[in-house]
Parts: structure tokens; sequence; C-alpha cells
């Protein structure tokens, strides 16, 4: 009796630990996909950043309760300040934590040695760091620091309408296989909707001649 309950709780946990990471996944996903405005996004060297203001509210929104912990500090020489900081995070049960580290040149006058604002450069390094454990550890702003993964599982709605087209063109067990054993997949499934479509329509010409 006694063995039997010990497998019903590791089979119970299971479960539990299956859902609550689905709900995990779910959540970065979404998250992940959420277009970041253009009035946060900005633009230095060439390259584009996101303001600290936007993404913080983002976390602020889906993972309230963050927190934010400088760890540790170095001064390299006089060029950069670095700062190793730690994220925790409350994600759908649980609560999860992860280190980042950041650097931020120390700016000085031209021709010169003197600083020009080395409390504004402590400060940057910190924002840097943060923003950075952000986008990578809660996926805010992939959009812009291109970390967005096209998703590979297609969604039942897909599967339905490149099944529907199937029957239409006469090929229905043929998708159907090539469904079940991943060969059309999320990542060619636009293509593969696209070919289907012209198969139907030439399916139709030929009925109508």
């Amino acid at each position: 009796m006694k063995n039997t309950e010990i497998v019903i709780s590791d089979k119970e946990m299971l479960k539990a630990t299956n859902s609550m990471r689905k709900a995990i996944t779910t959540k970065h996903k979404k998250v992940s996909n959420i277009p970041t405005p253009k009035p946060f996004i900005k633009k230095k060297m060439g390259l584009d950043y996101v303001e600290y203001s936007y993404m913080r509210e983002i976390a602020d929104k889906e993972y309230p309760g963050w927190s934010w912990t400088i760890q540790k500090t170095e001064v390299l020489g006089s060029e950069a300040y670095v700062v190793h900081g730690r994220l925790k995070w409350y994600d759908e049960g649980i609560w999860r934590e992860a280190d980042m580290v950041a650097a931020h040149r120390i700016q000085k006058k031209r021709g010169t040695n003197e600083f020009v604002d080395i409390g504004n450069d402590i400060k940057a390094s910190n924002t840097d760091c943060i923003k950075k454990a952000f986008n990578m550890y809660l996926n805010i702003a992939d959009d812009v620091y291109r970390n967005q993964v096209e998703e590979s599982e297609m969604t039942d709605k897909q599967k339905d309408e490149l099944l529907k087209l199937s029957k239409k063109a006469n090929i229905y067990d043929e998708i159907l296989n090539k469904i079940e054993n991943g060969t059309i997949h999320g990542l060619n499934y636009k293509a593969s909707l696209a070919k289907l479509k012209r198969l139907t329509t030439g399916v139709i010409n030929e009925k109508l001649k």
C-alpha cells in the first residue's frame, strides 16, 4: 500500500511539474511576442536599444515581485565600470534567480584623463546590466534584441487549415502523415499553406473545365 501511495505521489508531482513547465514556456513566449513601442526604441552607435523605463514597466506587469541585487562591482582601471547583478523573479509558481554581468565605459573629456561624470557611468553600468537580465531571462524586448525564435510547433488552428485544404486537393492522408511525423511544422507552415492553396486552385480549375 505504501509503495502504491509513493507511485501516485510521484505521478502527481510529475504532472504538476510538467504543468508548471508548460505555463512558464507559454508565459515567456507571450512576453517575447510583445511588440516594443517605437517611442521606446532608441539608437546608439548604429544599434537599437530599448529604454529602461519600458522594460521595467513590462517586468512589473508580467513578473510582479521581481527584485535586483548588485552582487559585485569592479573598476577596470580608469576605462570601465563593471557590475555583477542578480535578478530574482516569480515565474508561474516558483521563484527563480539568475546572474548577469555588464560593463560601461567610463567617459573622459576629449584629450584628457578627466572624467566627465563618473556617477552617471556607474549608474549606466547597472542599468545596462539589469536590461540585459530583463531581456535574457524575462524575454522583454526580444523583438529589438533579436532573440525571438520562430515557433516550430504548429497550433491546432494551423493544422486544421492545412488538413482542410488537403482534402480539397485530394492529398489528405499525405498531409496528415507529414504533420504527424514532423515533416510539416511551424517553420515551414506558411510555405506548405501556400503550396496547398496553389494545388487546391488547380484542382478546382480542372473540375471547371
